[in-house]
């Protein structure tokens, strides 16, 4: 994230940097979202079961409380990078055509 952050300031990046940074975060979405919907499907399966207790029920909503916002975040840094690699190639395409 931090390296993201980074990136998405403007910070010194490479077109290489950012293919791999992409693809690095692409997977950590993908990983994020999966165990979202696992922790959606275990608090959907304990809520309709009585024998459930409150603290397994309590576990997967802060889970899902501390996953949500780390996807938003990563999505809204993905969307930045890809902004930036974007940009990068249209300078380097305008610096081949001067």
């Amino acid at each position: 994230m931090a390296r993201l952050r980074e990136v998405r300031g403007n910070g010194p990046a490479t077109e290489a940097e950012l293919r791999l940074l992409r693809e690095q975060a692409g997977g950590w979405a993908r990983a994020l979202r999966g165990q979202i919907e696992a922790s959606e499907r275990k608090l959907d399966a304990a809520v309709a079961d009585p024998t459930t207790s409150l603290t397994e029920v309590a576990t997967e909503l802060r889970r899902l409380e501390r996953l949500h916002p780390e996807l938003t975040e990563l999505e809204s840094l993905l969307a930045a990078l890809d902004r930036r690699a974007r940009e990068l190639r249209a300078g380097w395409l305008r610096h081949r055509a001067g």
